[in-house]
């Protein structure tokens, strides 16, 4: 194995020298905290090991116990968690997850999908020696269910690590996987536990592809729809870490300190336990997925004495868009062919009502808004579980019926928010379009990145019918609205969107690999010149054939498309063309960022809010969620939950459709 940590064996190394020097350090008044963590940071953890050694054999105390004394808070737990071997370190953390009540399954998952059969074992002793008591025997008190199974058969560590692949069996995995999940009503878990937990690296790659093969689904997306709650989370963990190690640290790490407050005891055991493994290659997978580098955001999310430490262990800046390293560039190759391969299966959150009676729920709409004050319960109950078709009906029906235009009522009953979200139901999706990017245009500002949400993640189909109701409610083409109100090579990219002319079909694969050299000639042109020839592409090439661009792009220049499109243009330009790669790479995905986006910090974006929630409920919000938990760590439900209140909250509730 090549390591490829930022921690290595200090040179002239003397155990003694650096014993003393960590005495004098804490002896006194107060100590150099600053010492202190410049020398633990600069050995590995052998020599630390060397040092606690000499330090009792010079001084007749305990290193760790001292440390302890003297230090404290979070830079006390950092520097004490360095000074324990990988295997001691391990098993704490493993006792702190199980003991009390409650379990930090995280942790726990954390730990035991990412360490190899070696490390397994060293954990195991470990904690026995520590605890007095077998490891395992604590987890099984503690979990249940498949989740339970599953990290006891981890906690074998006998994954096979003998790198021999038998094509047959390959074959057969995938076939078996897919008839566990896919292809039957339940799911067959103790199959996923047996393959997932015992076949090797290099042969679960080849399974993942042609389990993709058979399916048209990644495997992700099958233990996504297949599994739920903590054994799901568990299972897309080992599919990541069989995937790539260091990008599912990447990820974990960017989840520790995203958002508010920080998961120091998350980033301290990352920090630490692959400081001399492979952080490298986890700074340079968080710099790919995240488009930060990892040593920018601990510099933003800590302070003190403990942020130093922990920019010690990261060992480094990286520059935005540099070269990949080897790992990274594979990992970016890998990601767009996933994302070419497979066939994401799209689930709403609302579907038709059944027993449907257009004239009861017309009747009933018009008691709830008839007389004195209005029955906002029995009107969200009505309009938030019927499919658009079904509301259509239901608009037509109150005209037929009672000769009142049920908008109009609408509109006179309710107030604010809860109006903008009701209305916005009742309006046929192309209407519905129209009237947000209007409202997108309308007024002193112009909300660009309504603009382009809208016109990147639509079909022809979509865009035709929005330019015909858009002419058709205010009587001026949405082309020329465009035009009034942008301008610049923006303006061009939101107009060549406009037509709905992209091209539909797969991809040419000759003709991706020309594109593809293209966009990386490109990236040497002055900045106009760039982006009229990235506009000619990502406006007019189909989802499926850019994907094959975007992934032939990594091998011609080394770099990723998204890192490209931050660094070499700006504003709202930059936006246009990270809205349509997120969309090609993984459109749920961007929809649950622009949700996350709305919500976070001090105020709610209301509009786009609504605008997702309303055009996205009958077409992918299912999907949406199980990104959105992925990627921030809690549900869609809780995010609704806690940022909106009253008749706004229950109607945005029902259309989330369920807690993840």
């Amino acid at each position: 194995m090549v390591f490829r940590g930022t921690v290595t064996d200090a040179p002239d190394f003397d155990a003694s020298a650096d014993a003393e020097a960590l005495y004098n350090a804490m002896k006194g008044i107060g100590s150099d905290k600053e010492a202190i963590l410049d020398l633990v940071t600069s050995r590995s953890n052998a020599q630390r090991q060397e040092v606690i050694a000499a330090y009792k054999s010079s001084f007749g105390k305990d290193l760790i116990e001292d440390l302890k004394y003297e230090l404290t808070g979070k830079f006390e737990r950092l520097i004490v968690s360095l000074m324990r071997t990988p295997a001691y370190h391990d098993a704490k953390e493993i006792h702190d997850a199980v003991k009390g009540a409650g379990t930090n399954e995280r942790c726990l998952m954390e730990v035991l999908v990412s360490r190899t059969n070696k490390q397994m074992h060293d954990l195991v002793a470990a904690y026995k020696d520590a605890y007095g008591r077998e490891i395992e025997e604590d987890i099984i008190a503690d979990t249940s269910g498949h989740f339970k199974k599953m990290l006891i058969v981890l906690l074998q560590g006998t994954r096979d690590e003998s790198g021999v692949v038998d094509a047959d069996l390959v074959e057969q995995d995938a076939q078996d996987l897919y008839a566990a999940g896919e292809e039957q009503w339940g799911t067959d878990e103790a199959k996923f536990i047996m393959i997932l937990g015992n076949r090797s690296v290099t042969h679960l790659h080849m399974v993942f592809d042609a389990y993709e093969k058979i399916g048209e689904v990644s495997i992700e997306d099958s233990i996504k729809s297949e599994l739920s709650g903590d054994f799901e989370r568990l299972m897309l963990a080992v599919v990541q870490c069989i995937r790539s190690v260091p990008m599912f640290f990447a990820r974990r790490l960017y989840k520790s300190m995203k958002g508010l407050g920080t998961a120091d005891n998350t980033l301290i055991r990352i920090m630490i336990c692959r400081a001399e493994i492979d952080m490298l290659d986890i700074r340079e997978c968080f710099r790919l997925r995240f488009e930060k580098s990892l040593y920018n955001m601990i510099k933003d999310d800590t302070s003190g004495d403990y942020k130093r430490t922990l920019l010690n262990l990261c060992g480094g800046d990286d520059d935005l868009a540099g070269e990949f390293f080897p790992e990274a560039a594979q990992i970016a190759y890998k990601m767009w062919e996933i994302s070419s391969m497979t066939k994401v299966q799209l689930r709403p959150t609302i579907r038709p009502a059944s027993d449907f009676d257009p004239a009861a729920d017309a009747q009933a709409l018009r008691k709830a808004m008839k007389g004195f004050g209005t029955d906002e319960d029995a009107i969200i109950d009505i309009v938030a579980q019927r499919s658009n078709a079904q509301r259509q009906e239901i608009r037509q029906t109150f005209k037929s019926l009672l000769g009142r235009d049920l908008m109009k009522d609408l509109k006179s009953e309710l107030s604010k928010n809860l109006e903008r979200l009701i209305i916005g139901l009742m309006l046929n999706p192309a209407e519905f379009d129209a009237k947000m990017m209007r409202k997108a245009m309308e007024g002193a500002g112009t909300d660009e990145h309504a603009l382009v949400e809208i016109l990147a993640t639509r079909s022809n189909e979509q865009i035709h019918a929005m330019n015909a109701a858009y002419k058709d409610a205010y009587k001026k083409s949405l082309e020329d609205a465009i035009q009034s109100d942008t301008s610049g090579h923006f303006c061009r990219i939101l107009v060549s969107l406009t037509q709905g002319a992209r091209e539909e079909g797969p991809a040419d694969m000759e003709r991706a690999m020309a594109d593809a050299q293209e966009l990386a000639d490109a990236c040497n042109a002055d900045s106009d010149d760039m982006e009229m020839k990235f506009m000619s592409i990502l406006c007019t090439r189909s989802f499926p054939h850019l994907r094959k661009v975007f992934q032939e792009f990594v091998k011609c220049s080394n770099k990723d498309i998204e890192q490209i499109i931050k660094k070499e243009t700006s504003g709202d330009v930059k936006n246009a063309f990270y809205a349509i790669v997120r969309s090609v790479k993984n459109q749920p995905s961007y929809f649950a960022d622009r949700l996350y986006k709305a919500m976070k910090g001090l105020g709610t974006d209301d509009r786009a809010l609504i605008r997702i929630m309303v055009s996205r409920s009958e077409v992918d919000l299912f999907n949406i969620r199980k990104e959105f938990k992925e990627t921030h760590d809690t549900s869609l439900h809780e995010f609704i939950q806690g940022d909106t209140s009253g008749d706004n909250r229950k109607t945005l509730l029902i259309l989330c459709g369920g807690e993840d």
